[in-house]
């Protein structure tokens, strides 16, 4: 009989003015970054989905360095993040993200930009679904991804939460 490993994921709520962020991390780094002023729910129906069996345990104090981190960048003192990641996905997954992760705060690229980035010019399509499943939004920068033609396109956290890191980004070079 197989063990199954249980894993905690402690979390916490990131607040910034009028935002409300749910934030988790495991042992290993930041696993889940929530979309803005989303309930719990949205953790819960993530860790049900991708980590079975764990328990949720709220921790301020354990979440206090990524809560940080994000609230620097928030105030336009961080570009970069340099906390660890729990994220968990396939190897195409992966290279999708790793690439979100080499766009410069304050710009954009294209979906086809990042399919060419991680040598699948043709997977344009897979791309944006492994946008989708990004777990922690802003941290690996998907909002910074557009349509080809500089259009906003879908967000996990909503168009109005893209818009507004584009424009914190933006301003962050004033």
């Amino acid at each position: 009989m197989k063990t199954q490993i249980k894993t905690t994921i402690y979390w916490s709520q990131c607040i910034f003015k009028d935002w409300k962020l749910n934030i988790a991390a495991s042992e290993k780094g930041l696993c889940f970054v929530g979309s803005q002023n989303k309930p719990f729910e949205e953790l819960v129906a993530w860790a049900e989905k991708r980590l079975p069996g764990s328990s949720l345990v709220e921790d301020r104090e354990k979440l206090e360095p990524y809560a940080a981190e994000l609230m620097e960048y928030f105030e336009g003192k961080r570009k970069n993040f340099s906390v660890p990641f729990d994220i968990h996905g396939t190897e195409f997954q992966v290279a999708v993200w790793n690439a979100l992760c080499e766009i410069p705060f304050g710009e954009t690229k294209s979906y086809s930009d990042i399919a060419n980035c991680i040598h699948k010019p043709a997977a344009v399509r897979a791309v944006g679904v492994a946008i989708g499943a990004n777990p922690v939004l802003i941290t690996v920068p998907c909002h910074r991804v557009v349509g080809k033609n500089g259009s906003l396109t879908g967000y996990r956290g909503g168009l109005e939460m893209k818009t507004q890191l584009l424009d914190l980004e933006r301003q962050g070079f004033q």
